[in-house]
């Protein structure tokens, strides 16, 4: 009797549990059910309306009295014209000046006597500016002068010796030998008076590396000297000359624009310190990218101006791409769907109605508040400017007031 009642409990926990396994399946099948059911409500739900956007649109074509029921939103349109559209790379540059010499002295430099510049001046190519201390120089030039004299008083001497003993010699007075000893005499200074001359020449020019000219003509910028300081030509203790009347504007272009910008592009500067713009175009273009800043720099010369300043900041737009017949329209007016650009244009249908039409479009280059259309539009189309964000295919639009 107790084995009959122990076999009974396990077949009833197994019958449980088989009940319990077969609810679990049946509720998750229900769920998916549910899920695809309701994916295909959403799909058809699209397509609905998307019907019914198409059968309106349909309607206000061909029904008249539909048409006077329907809601006409007002909108503002601008004609699609033809136009000159230029596309340009906005950067930084600064102004520079073609000729900047920083002055340094022909020898070794030292120390400043007197100084005959001062910031600001105006000088000349070849104007002094400043005198090194050059006593010992001119000490040496005046001891060379005088044993100088002195040997030109020996081939005095040795001169007028050699013709008196030639003259003897003519007489058939004397040896050969003392006539050729009065000549080798007379040679023999000679040349070390040749060689006296060579070193006081030299010696004078070394004397002259005490004066420093300016190399160039232009305005000294930079000043950085004073009496009794010692002068080499470095940039932080000497003079800085700058030639204005060639000026030029330095600018880093990234390396992403290496294939857009090249030698003879044009270019526009715009200074707005000074309000002005420059149009030129690129002179120089530098044949390496830098590893720090991953760009290569360019020059654009501009004509001289006395307001402009080396070092002062200039906007440069170089143009990389112009279309002298393009479609250009505000960006803003271009929207995007899933599928495409598109706009929305104005279009008088047969019973005198205008409506929205829709126009997929393909965009060019933009600048701007500016974009280039490529292809959609034509002009003498009439493109909605305000109170297209909420237009749809169709839709009855008016331009004035109702």
């Amino acid at each position: 009797m107790q084995k009959l009642k122990l076999t009974a409990w396990i077949i009833g926990l197994i019958l449980l549990s088989a009940c319990g396994s077969g609810s679990k399946k049946e509720k998750d099948s229900v769920v998916t059910d549910k899920k695809v059911e309701l994916e295909k409500l959403k799909s058809d739900k699209n397509k609905t309306e998307e019907k019914i956007k198409s059968l309106e649109a349909e309607i206000a074509k061909v029904d008249t009295g539909a048409a006077k029921s329907e809601k006409v939103k007002l909108v503002n349109v601008i004609p699609v014209t033809a136009q000159k559209f230029q596309h340009f790379i906005d950067l930084q540059g600064r102004i520079d000046a073609e000729n900047i010499s920083y002055i340094s002295p022909r020898g070794m430099g030292g120390q400043v006597r007197q100084l005959f510049v001062k910031k600001g001046d105006h000088v000349k190519k070849g104007q002094l500016l400043l005198k090194l201390d050059d006593v010992i120089a001119r000490q040496n030039v005046v001891a060379m002068n005088q044993s100088m004299g002195t040997v030109k008083t020996q081939l005095d001497l040795a001169r007028s010796v050699y013709q008196r003993q030639k003259n003897l010699w003519n007489q058939n007075i004397g040896t050969e030998v003392q006539l050729l000893q009065a000549e080798t005499n007379v040679k023999s200074l000679e040349n070390q008076l040749k060689a006296m001359q060579a070193n006081v020449k030299t010696a004078q020019e070394q004397a002259n590396l005490s004066n420093v000219y300016s190399d160039v003509s232009g305005v000294a910028d930079e000043v950085n000297i004073h009496v009794g300081e010692t002068f080499t030509g470095s940039p932080m203790a000497g003079i800085k000359i700058i030639n204005t009347s060639n000026l030029k504007v330095v600018v880093d272009i990234p390396e992403n624009y290496l294939s857009r910008v090249k030698k003879g592009t044009p270019v526009q500067v715009v200074v707005p310190d000074v309000n002005k713009t420059y149009n030129t175009a690129i002179s120089i273009i530098s044949q390496s990218v830098s590893s720090t800043t991953r760009g290569y720099s360019a020059e654009v010369k501009i004509s001289y101006d006395a307001s402009l300043k080396p070092g002062q900041s200039a906007q440069v737009k170089i143009l990389d791409y112009s279309n002298a017949n393009g479609i250009v329209i505000p960006v803003n007016l271009v929207q995007s769907d899933e599928n495409s650009k598109y706009v929305y244009v104005l279009e008088k249908i047969s019973n005198g109605k205008t409506i929205a039409k829709k126009k997929q479009v393909v965009i060019g280059e933009v600048y701007g508040d500016k974009v280039e259309i490529k292809q959609g539009l034509t002009a003498g189309e009439q493109l909605i400017s305000e109170g297209y964000q909420s237009l749809y295919e169709g839709q009855s639009i008016t331009t004035s007031a109702l």
